[in-house]
C-alpha cells in the first residue's frame, strides 16, 4: 500500500506560500506559509500535519492493542503536541483519555505504552516520544 500527498510552493521561504493536498482529497489545496508555520496565519503547517498523523495512528494502534488484550474501548481521545525547535521536531507528546470497560489503570497504561512505542508513526519519528494517559470511568 502506498499513500501520497503533495505540496506546491511558490516564492521565497519567508514571503512565499504553498498548498498541500492529499490523495484522499481530505486536504485539497490547503494553504501553508511562513505565517502559518511560525506565526498565526490561516492555513496549516507540517508540524500540525505530523501531530494529526501521530494522534490518529497512535489512537488506532491503542484500540488494536486493547482488543488483543480482550478489551473494547467505548472511547479513546488523543491530543498530540509536537515540539519544533531549532529547525527540527524534537518531541511528540501524546495525551490520551480512554473509557474502556473492565480494564484496570495498570492494564490501560501498559496498552498505552505499547501503542506509543509501536504505532507506525512513532516508529517513523526520530525524536523523543512521551505520553500521559487518563482512564475515564
Amino acid at each position: 500500500m502506498i499513500r501520497s500527498a503533495n505540496a506546491v510552493w511558490n516564492g521565497s521561504g519567508k514571503e512565499g506560500n504553498g498548498i498541500v493536498s492529499t490523495q484522499s482529497t481530505v486536504l485539497n489545496g490547503v494553504p501553508y506559509s511562513f505565517n502559518t508555520r511560525f506565526e498565526d496565519g490561516i492555513g496549516t503547517n507540517p508540524e500540525e500535519l505530523v501531530a494529526a498523523a501521530h494522534a490518529g495512528c497512535f489512537t488506532m494502534k491503542l484500540s488494536f492493542v486493547l482488543g488483543a488484550a480482550g478489551f473494547t474501548p467505548d472511547n479513546l481521545s488523543t491530543k498530540c503536541e509536537i515540539t519544533f525547535e531549532g529547525g527540527a521536531i524534537t518531541k511528540s507528546h501524546l495525551v490520551v483519555e480512554g473509557k474502556v470497560p473492565g480494564i484496570t489503570e495498570e492494564q490501560f497504561l501498559t496498552a498505552v505504552k505499547d501503542a506509543e512505542e509501536n504505532c507506525p508513526i512513532s516508529k517513523l519519528l526520530n525524536t523523543e516520544i512521551t505520553s500521559s494517559a487518563t482512564l475515564l470511568s
